[in-house]
């Protein structure tokens, strides 16, 4: 059985984050928001997209793009911290943007955990 973005919760936190990045978008300085801040735009898109196509993955496939969708979203938590660090994302967005990222941690860990088998 295929399921939908919308049967997924973890699309859905995803989907918000991108929304919070892109709204986002306008306060960062011209210099980073080609580079630096389009990366994170476009891994957030790449984690979305991944969580679509696991909906068609089972086994090991499924579980190797969750692996994909976990060190996307480590990057993605290291960009966010760059932005902060240089001043090009002030410290109270720095704060939603990361809650939002820990929270779509823990529900990629555990959706890693349900798919890996017993060790």
């Amino acid at each position: 059985m295929i399921r939908y973005p919308s049967d997924i919760p973890i699309f859905h936190h995803i989907y918000s984050l991108y929304k919070t990045i892109h709204h986002h978008q306008t306060t960062i300085p011209k210099a980073i928001r080609y580079t630096l801040w389009l990366k994170c735009e476009t891994t957030t898109l790449d984690l979305l997209e991944a969580t679509i196509s696991t909906g068609y993955k089972r086994g090991e496939d499924r579980l190797k793009v969750l692996h994909v969708m976990s060190m996307k979203l480590d990057m993605l938590k290291v960009f966010i911290r760059l932005a902060k660090e240089t001043n090009a994302l002030n410290h109270k967005h720095a704060i939603l943007i990361q809650s939002q990222l820990h929270d779509i941690g823990k529900m990629l860990g555990g959706w890693i955990r349900a798919v890996s088998p017993n060790d």
